[in-house]
């Protein structure tokens, strides 16, 4: 999905987004209105708005405040509905089968960053464990991502 398609699903939903000059954040949502730092690329912007995204979906009032529990909670809620809709496990396996080697090349195979590919691996390390089996893959977190198919 590229960021023009993400903003097309925004609009859908009654959410206003718009570019901004952002100081402290790349990205802000309050109500039904997200602010994108206007300064980055257009992949780092399609990150940033998927998450916005899921706060959107996931998250209740303001949760600036890192140091609560519930806040950091909510936090992580938005980032997996990110990684979910960005990438996803049927993603690696289609970045497998389409034939990527590395993390960037799954990166740029998914229209993401390295970095929010790499958090998003962490995650789904947090999540799943070291691997996980859907249909006839099985997919590794450790020590590094890989992608075995059963026949």
């Amino acid at each position: 999905m590229t960021y023009e398609e993400l903003l097309i699903e925004a609009d859908e939903q009654n959410l206003i987004v718009k570019e901004k000059p952002l100081a402290d954040n790349d990205g802000r949502i309050k109500g039904n209105r997200i602010a994108i730092r206007r300064n980055i690329s257009e992949i780092q912007k399609k990150c940033i708005l998927s998450e916005e995204i899921g706060h959107y979906h996931t998250s209740i009032g303001d949760i600036l405040d890192q140091s609560q529990i519930l806040n950091r909670k909510q936090e992580l809620k938005a980032r997996l509905w990110a990684y979910n809709k960005q990438i996803g496990l049927t993603g690696l396996i289609n970045a497998y089968e389409y034939g990527c080697k590395s993390q960037y090349e799954v990166a740029d195979f998914l229209n993401v960053t390295e970095e929010f590919l790499a958090d998003a691996l962490k995650f789904y390390k947090t999540k799943y464990g070291t691997h996980i089996k859907i249909d006839n893959y099985i997919i590794y977190f450790e020590p590094n991502i890989g992608i075995l198919k059963s026949i």
